[in-house]
């Protein structure tokens, strides 16, 4: 039988080139879904912790008085206190506050390289940031004034100066520090003193570890000695010990209210390319083998048993698949990692690997994916062919009817498939809401759902796709003769109408799936990233309050280009019970700042609005001294109802203006500007004219937009690997549909001879080939995008849903885009063939066997 299939296989390269190529598509769509993926989430944990440098291990707790304990732990090579302070850099009039980090022990523990100069050495050394460094005129070698501000117990604040060379300049790879236009470097005791932070303190906020030699043992080795140090700790946080994936999942799934979505979104795009390259595969090669029931029939009719055709056929499909999915995985690398120089070279600001990285998975899962499927799609047609006697299998085989028992069943089983998978899609919807935590979790019940019921539409395929091409045929049928022969001929052979239109149906349902949850993704995310940095620029004074801001702040700033607003933001620290809050008045050019509406929303004269829980909602909201804590005599405290809002800081609280006027009085210096960035400008440039404008001023200026644009150039880039997904996805349509529908105008090839010699025109002869390949492609097409775009809402009300309130949107260009695709691929199917048809002569081609 090897023989056998392999001459079969000879004598049939044209159509097993189709096959191929569809399963090389297939498998190479997978494998560059997962590929980018990985770069993806790669990219994504790398940027939300780049304040972790290149740590092998993150201690998260307080750890004071252990670092020494845990550098004695074998394998342990360096540990750093985590530690970040701010201090005020001036020279001359000009003034600069900055983030101020430590020397590290190590460089894989600092977040900052020194790439010009050097790291300070000696106490009286500072690094400073290039950007900085232009703004104060200041070269290596030169001296600026480093200013900061103690608070003796029961004293007035005392100011300190001195002088510092600045010995290099740093930079931020990671973009770390971003959002405060950079940090600077300083030795560890000077730090200290600079940013006025308690060196007993050293370790409250967790450590750094560097252990590159067997990390995961020196990992349970300094979980189990800091779970033995601190078990006798009463009412502290336990201490965790985490790898830099560990710690940058956390992260993302906090700022996805405990879900990671980045993780999610991957997942949903592997297994939507996963089924759809299964459903495409298995499409294509139950064509091929149908269109050798023939053949099949014919072998048994001379001595082949119905075993050893089956085994014919099944290791002809694993032949080819094996094939063609290795090419695949080869055309996916190769897609991948073209995508990924391109986006290199375009996101300066998101670091990118500079290669995709092969595994095991990468390359077995889309093998295993063409292989299966392929000999499963030539499974069912075979075992077709094979029970039916050789007789009857020499016949054409009809369309399933309705009234058959066989019919009954198809139909049947379409609508279970159908009915059932939508009923679970419908679960996972309800329970993606009702339980946000397990979000993983709903969005695999959710495609497993989606996939069921979509499999039961395409089962069921053959009865409803003809009666739409039918419906749309009568409606074009008006157009003249060949329009009406184009309809007619539609309905004739539902079967092949429908295997033809179903074709193009899967590759468009992706592409409009995909676009559909891509233009969600980034709604959703939008909200999102509104609720967790809703002010685009802070401004407030370098003193912590100590020193209220200039009256000009605030105009200044609104003078900037890119600037849409900017105001003074009336604010004043209160208490409630044992919670310390900063109170924020929400006046109306305060609302215009603010990106996210559910504060003002939320708001109201009885109410204080708060980003989390409060402990004790008894007792009155009272304006305090920040200094020392203690109630001040203005104002009248009150009861307030809390109300939650997960936004912005927990320390950060807002009241109506009528409120805050009444609880905090009159006496409310101007300590905080907010601006807004209009939404056309470049973010990045606008934060740092404004930091040029405020260079005389004593403030600090802090820019939640620039963290907030490295997630949405993360989502940026997930759409722009989408885009080239998507490309994959209509060839996988132009290939599909160019299969089938030459496959079909081939086998009429008879019909339309006898067209011709009764005085179809050769021009007519075009038109009606060409209107009936555009009929049903672009009905396939129309279903698509409306299964596309339901199932693209579905999937990311689930994905999104856990993150708060789902934005669904549809990208109605690609919509636009995807039709012309589906009528273009139809026309262009069919010029071929009808070039063929109408060069035979009549005679020559009712000759055809």
């Amino acid at each position: 039988m090897l023989r056998l299939t392999l001459a079969q296989m000879r004598r049939s390269l044209g159509r097993l080139t189709a096959a191929a190529i569809a399963i090389a598509i297939g498998t190479a769509f997978v494998a560059a879904t997962l590929l980018t993926g990985g770069v993806i989430k790669r990219a994504s944990y790398d940027s939300v912790t780049a304040s972790f440098a290149q740590a092998d291990l993150v201690v998260d707790g307080d750890v004071i008085g252990l670092l020494d304990e845990i550098a004695d732990v074998p394998g342990v090579q360096a540990v750093d206190p985590v530690l970040v302070g701010g201090t005020e850099i001036r020279k001359g009039a000009s003034r600069s506050w900055q983030i101020m980090l430590p020397v590290a022990s190590e460089p894989a523990l600092s977040s900052l390289t020194v790439v010009e100069g050097r790291e300070p050495q000696e106490d009286d050394e500072i690094a400073l940031p290039r950007s900085v460094a232009k703004r104060l005129d200041v070269q290596v070698g030169g001296t600026v004034e480093v200013s900061w501000t103690t608070w003796p117990e029961n004293a007035d604040p005392e100011y300190h100066t001195t002088d510092a060379t600045v010995s290099g300049f740093t930079t931020d790879p990671g973009g770390a520090w971003t959002g405060f236009g950079g940090a600077t470097l300083a030795t560890r005791d000077s730090m200290l003193t600079w940013t006025n932070l308690d060196p007993e303190a050293a370790g409250a906020d967790g450590a750094l570890i560097s252990a590159p030699k067997n990390t995961p043992a020196v990992h349970e080795a300094v979980r189990t000695m800091l779970g033995a140090a601190t078990a006798d700790r009463e009412d502290a946080e336990p201490v965790e010990v985490l790898t830099r994936d560990q710690a940058a999942e956390a992260q993302i799934e906090e700022t996805g209210d405990g879900n990671n979505f980045v993780v999610a979104a991957i997942l949903g795009f592997a297994a939507v390319a996963l089924i759809v390259a299964a459903l495409v595969i298995s499409n294509t090669f139950q064509v091929l083998v149908a269109q050798r029931a023939r053949t099949l029939a014919l072998l048994r009719c001379v001595g082949a048993v119905r075993g050893q055709l089956r085994r014919s056929v099944l290791l002809e499909a694993a032949i080819l698949g094996v094939g063609a999915s290795v090419l695949g995985v080869l055309l996916g690398t190769g897609v991948a990692q073209g995508a990924l120089s391109v986006l290199g070279r375009m996101q300066d600001d998101m670091p990118l690997p500079a290669f995709v990285q092969l595994t095991p998975s990468v390359v077995l899962v889309p093998v295993l994916v063409g292989v299966v499927v392929t000999v499963l799609a030539a499974l069912v047609p075979a075992r077709a062919a094979t029970q039916v006697s050789p007789i009857a299998a020499l016949r054409p085989i009809d369309a399933p009817d309705v009234a058959s028992r066989a019919g009954k069943l198809r139909l049947g089983f379409s609508l279970l498939l159908f009915v059932g998978g939508t009923a679970v899609l419908a679960m996972a919807l309800v329970g993606a809401h009702a339980r946000p935590s397990e979000a993983l979790t709903w969005l695999g019940l959710g495609i497993l759902g989606g996939s069921v019921s979509f499999v039961g539409v395409l089962v069921g395929a053959v009865f409803w796709v003809p009666l739409m091409v039918a419906l749309v045929g009568r409606l074009l049928g008006k157009a003249g003769p060949a329009a009406r022969l184009a309809s007619a001929n539609t309905v004739r052979n539902p079967r092949r109408t429908a295997a033809t239109s179903t074709a193009l149906l899967i590759g468009v349902t992706l592409v409009a799936l995909m676009s559909t949850g891509a233009a969600s993704a980034r709604e959703s995310l939008a909200a999102e990233l509104d609720a967790h940095y809703h002010v685009d620029i802070e401004i407030r004074s370098a003193s912590e309050g100590v020193e209220p801001l200039s009256a000009d702040v605030a105009r200044t700033v609104a003078g900037v280009n890119g600037i849409e607003s900017a105001v003074d933001v009336p604010s004043a620290e209160v208490s409630l019970g044992d919670q310390w809050y900063t109170a924020r008045a929400l006046t109306p050019e305060v609302e215009a700042v603010l990106r996210d509406g559910r504060i003002a929303a939320a708001a109201g004269d009885d109410r204080i609005v708060v980003a989390a829980d409060v402990w004790d909602a008894s007792q009155p909201v009272t304006r305090i001294d920040p200094f020392t804590g203690q109630p001040m005599d203005v104002g009248e405290p009150r009861v307030l109802d809390p109300v939650v809002v997960d936004s912005g800081r927990e320390s950060t609280a807002y009241l109506t203006p009528a409120t805050f006027d009444a609880i905090v009085g009159d006496d409310t210096p101007t300590t905080t500007v907010w601006a807004r960035i209009a939404s056309d400008a470049d973010a990045v440039a606008v934060v740092e004219a404004v930091r040029n404008e405020l260079a005389d001023e004593s403030v600090a200026i802090e820019s939640p937009i620039s963290l907030r644009t490295q997630y949405e150039q993360l989502i940026d880039t997930l759409l722009a690997i989408v885009v080239g997904l998507l490309a994959v996805a209509v060839v996988i349509a132009l290939v599909g549909v160019a299969n089938t529908l030459s496959l079909s105008v081939i086998e009429r090839r008879r019909e339309s001879a006898t067209l011709r010699a009764i005085g179809l025109t050769k021009r007519r002869l075009r038109l009606s080939l060409a209107a009936e390949g555009m009929l049903i492609s672009g009905v396939g097409g129309v279903l698509g995008v409306v299964l596309g775009v339901l199932y693209g809402w579905a999937g990311s009300a689930i994905a999104f849903g856990a993150m708060g309130e789902p934005r669904l949107a549809v990208d109605w260009a690609d919509v636009a885009v995807i039709v012309a695709v589906a009528l273009g691929a139809g026309l262009l199917a069919s010029v071929l063939p009808a070039r063929s048809a109408v060069r035979t002569s009549p005679v020559a081609a009712l000759a055809v066997d």
